[in-house]
This record gives structure tokens, C-alpha cells and sequence, in this order.
């Protein structure tokens, strides 16, 4: 198979051998895959099925594609509908969890082996929710973002390295539906037929840049990832909630989310599928005391919005009831938005001002996003609350103790801390301008008792405490 290497580079002029009778034809950029090379295999739909899955796939070897296949949007909640696996010497293995429960005998079948995920991020939680975990893990989706390619779609990534195109028509269908339609498992199969050969194309890529380590340690990162902690107040994040005004009316929503929720969770339905958030905001703005004001309401239609009228009217009257009102706002550890710095802290203003334009020019040189060099949030903190000193182990050492991996930390922390401690030299040379202004041009080197009084930033000591706004504690302005 042609290495990336070789597609990327420049064309062969040598003459191309013609042969007889095809004088005219064009070999095509790529070739469209429209089903996988040995077929589609049936579904593992039983225990016994899925042991002997198992024990096919621990004959195996080299390392095992893996997808799975969500109802997002349909169901409720994120599990797989459908897994998908290939490895070497086995081919391609579908099956429903559904019915076989449990995938913990494919996960001991599987021990040692590096699992090949696509956006493993999306994948991972489903396939623990079924017993399964990786011992090594490749994410040719994020080797692709950090190789710096232009698209990192699963089609896409494969056709540019491989030079084959898939088919991504059921992308978005409802896996849950039983009997899972023919074509429907031609384009599962597909999902896994190129993955291993996009896995070798991609290190090829990667080690040419010089980036395969890094993409290695970000793949761990990924794998050991603890899962995210429960949101505080998931109600909160209903869409359009800004126009509910009024903690009565907030507690209305609050209650109105919370039984949509219970009732998806028993429905075994996507929670939008019952009622849009736009429905549960305008019930809780105008409060409706009776079943026809309820269906008058916007969102609130059809027979099962009468049907279960009763429900949506008890949230809203124990809210109409209740003594205990919701607060407008909770406090959090949240940072707040950017835009409102300059008037909190206008020191943490101008440090991102300077260094974030830093970090996207280094992105840039190295070809890679900007996200990926340095997670957006680790930067906002560290302008927030910066470490005592400018220097880059100071730098270094906060940027790792905010996440950063070792690989981001040794080539952010010297551009950043250069960064910083320029921007500190003009402010001082500002100040220093003020103070004598009748001094003439101020020298911009400070002295060495200035140079240990920067380290120490002694005019910005870290506060004790979370900010009003509910940020972090920080240095002062």
C-alpha cells in the first residue's frame, strides 16, 4: 500500500507505460469502497455467539479496530446500539449488546491488544458502559488533528492517506431499530474495513513530522482520562433559559426538566423527543393553570403533549407552591467570560491579550490547532492565576499542574514565559516612564534587585480564596 509519504509528495514525471486498448484512461485520485472486501458478516446476537466471537478475536493479531453505533437524538442517553470490531486473521465482527448484555469476555479476549478508535472520546463511554477498556489505545482522529490535516473525518482522513472513499449516508440514523436494515450494516462494516490500514498510514505521517510521540502521549492521555465528573444543575443548561425571568419561574423549569428527564429515562427516549427545551422555557415563563392554557403554550401539541398534561401542570404548580426558589445564579469555579476581565482583572486581561496570539503563532509553525497545542482553557487559568515567577520552570510548572501534557509544556513554557516577561519589561518601563518624566528616554533593563523583585512578582501575589465572579483566586491587579 502507498505510504502517506509517497501520496504527499510531488508528482512522478517519468512517462506512464500505456497499454493497449486503454490509451484513454485516467487513473482516478481515489477509489470509492462501496462495501467491505469479505462481505457483511451477520450480527453476534447471543452469548454463545458472542464466546465464540471472543475466542476468534484472541486468535487474532496486531492491533483491533473498534466503532460503535449510537441512537443519539432517539434513545435515552449515549450506549451503543451496535460495536463493530476487525482484526487480523478474524475480519470484521458486528455485534448488538443489546442482546448479548455485557462484553466483558471480549474485553479479556482483547487484554494487551492496542485498540483503534476514531474520536475515541465519543466511543470510549459506551464501550466501558459494557465492561470494556483499553490496555493501549490509537485515536486516528486526533493523530489526524495533530498531524494538522484539513479535514479529520473518518472518510476524509481515509481517502487523503489510504486513497479510498467511504460511504457516510446512515451517519445519523436510529440504531436502536430492530431489525437493523442491510445497508445499514454495510456502512457499520465499512467504519472498521480501513481503520487498521489509517492507523499504519497515520504513525507514517506522524513520525515523518517528527509528531509521533507527542500524538502517543496525547493518545494516553485520552485512554486514562478519568470520566467527567456529574454537572452541577444540568437544568441550567437548557436552551434559551436567559428568557425565563424570576427565580419562581427558573424553580417552574428546574421542576419541568427534571420530570421530562424521568420520563425519558422510563420512555427510554431522547429527553428532546418528549418535549423541546424550547417548549419547557415557554411553560415556565407563562405558568398555564389548566390543560387547554398548557396546550396553547408553544411546543406543547399533538396527543402526547395532552396525554401526559397532567405531569407538565404538577411541576408547574409545586413550583407556583413552593417556598424554596431556585437562585438565578450558583457559584462555581467557572472563569468568567473573557469579555468582562478588563473590568475584573485587568492584569489577567492583558497577560492572554499578549500570550494567546504567542501560542497561535508557535500552532502555526508547528502545524497543528491551536486547541491541540495548548487546551484554551489551560491558558485562560493560567493568565487568571499566574505562578510567582516569569521564569519558564515557574511556567512550566503551573502549565503541567493545570493538565498540560509534557509534550504541550516543553514547547509552550519558554515562548510563554519570554512572552510574559517582555510584557512585564514594558510596564515597568511605562512606570518608570511616569515617574520621571522629565528624565528623558527611561532605560527599559532593569536592575538586578528589579530582576528578583519581578521573579517574586511581588505586586501580583495569588489571592486565598474563589474571586466574586467565582473564578479562581488570583494575583491581584
Amino acid at each position: 500500500m502507498t505510504s502517506p509519504a509517497d501520496r504527499r509528495s510531488a508528482p512522478d514525471e517519468s512517462p506512464t507505460p500505456v497499454v493497449a486498448g486503454f490509451e484513454d484512461y485516467e487513473i482516478p485520485d481515489s477509489v470509492h469502497l462501496a462495501a467491505p472486501f469479505d462481505g457483511v458478516p451477520p450480527v453476534v446476537e447471543t452469548v454463545a455467539g458472542l464466546e465464540r466471537a471472543a475466542a476468534a478475536v484472541a486468535g487474532g493479531t496486531g492491533p483491533a479496530a473498534i466503532d460503535t453505533e449510537r441512537a443519539s437524538g432517539f434513545r435515552y442517553g449515549q450506549r451503543a446500539f451496535l460495536v463493530q470490531l476487525r482484526r487480523e486473521g478474524v475480519g470484521t465482527v458486528l455485534i448488538d449488546p443489546e442482546a448479548t448484555g455485557s462484553l466483558a469476555v471480549l474485553n479479556e479476549a482483547l487484554a494487551g491488544v492496542e485498540w483503534v478508535l476514531h474520536a475515541a472520546t465519543q466511543d470510549l463511554p459506551s464501550l466501558r458502559a459494557l465492561d470494556m477498556e483499553p490496555d493501549q489505545l490509537f485515536d486516528t482522529e486526533l493523530g489526524g488533528r495533530i498531524a494538522g490535516l484539513r479535514r479529520v473525518g473518518l472518510a476524509a482522513e481515509t481517502e487523503e492517506l489510504l486513497g479510498y472513499t467511504l460511504a457516510k449516508e446512515h451517519s445519523a440514523v436510529d440504531w436502536s431499530k430492530r431489525p437493523l436494515p442491510q445497508d445499514w450494516l454495510n456502512y457499520a462494516a465499512l467504519d472498521v474495513e480501513m481503520l487498521i490500514p489509517l492507523r499504519w498510514a497515520m504513525e507514517d505521517l506522524l513520525r515523518e513530522q517528527g509528531k509521533l510521540e507527542w500524538a502517543l502521549e496525547e493518545f494516553e492521555a485520552v485512554r486514562t482520562a478519568p470520566p467527567a465528573p456529574p454537572r452541577q444543575d444540568p437544568w441550567r443548561r437548557t436552551s434559551g433559559i436567559t428568557k425565563v425571568k424570576g427565580r419562581r419561574q427558573l424553580t417552574a423549569l428546574r421542576l419541568l426538566w427534571e420530570e421530562r428527564e424521568a420520563l425519558a429515562r422510563h420512555k427510554d427516549l431522547s429527553p428532546s423527543r418528549l418535549l423541546p427545551d424550547a417548549a419547557l422555557v415557554a411553560a415556565a415563563s407563562a405558568m398555564p393553570r389548566t390543560v387547554p392554557q398548557l396546550l396553547a403554550t408553544p411546543g406543547f401539541h399533538g396527543r402526547q403533549a395532552a396525554r401526559e398534561a397532567p405531569r407538565w401542570l404538577r411541576a408547574i404548580a409545586e413550583a407556583r407552591n413552593a417556598t424554596e426558589l431556585v437562585p438565578v445564579t450558583v457559584r462555581s469555579d467557572a472563569l468568567p467570560p473573557v469579555k468582562a476581565w478588563e473590568a475584573k482583572r485587568p492584569e489577567a486581561a492583558a497577560r492572554l491579550k499578549v500570550l494567546k496570539p504567542v501560542v497561535t503563532e508557535l500552532a502555526e509553525e508547528h502545524g497543528l490547532p491551536t486547541e491541540n497545542l495548548l487546551t484554551p482553557e489551560h491558558l485562560r487559568r493560567f493568565c487568571w492565576q499566574p505562578p510567582k515567577s516569569t521564569g519558564d520552570q515557574a511556567v512550566a510548572d503551573r502549565l503541567r499542574d493545570l493538565g498540560a501534557r509534557r509534550w504541550q509544556v516543553q514547547l509552550t513554557a519558554p515562548v510563554i514565559g519570554a512572552a510574559w516577561r517582555e510584557l512585564r519589561a514594558r510596564k515597568r518601563a511605562a512606570r518608570h516612564a511616569e515617574q520621571q518624566p522629565q528624565a528623558g528616554p527611561p532605560q527599559v533593563e532593569p536592575s538586578r534587585t528589579e530582576q528578583v523583585q519581578d521573579e517574586q512578582i511581588q505586586d501580583e501575589q495569588p489571592g486565598t480564596g474563589p474571586s466574586p465572579a467565582g473564578g479562581e483566586g488570583a494575583p491581584a491587579a
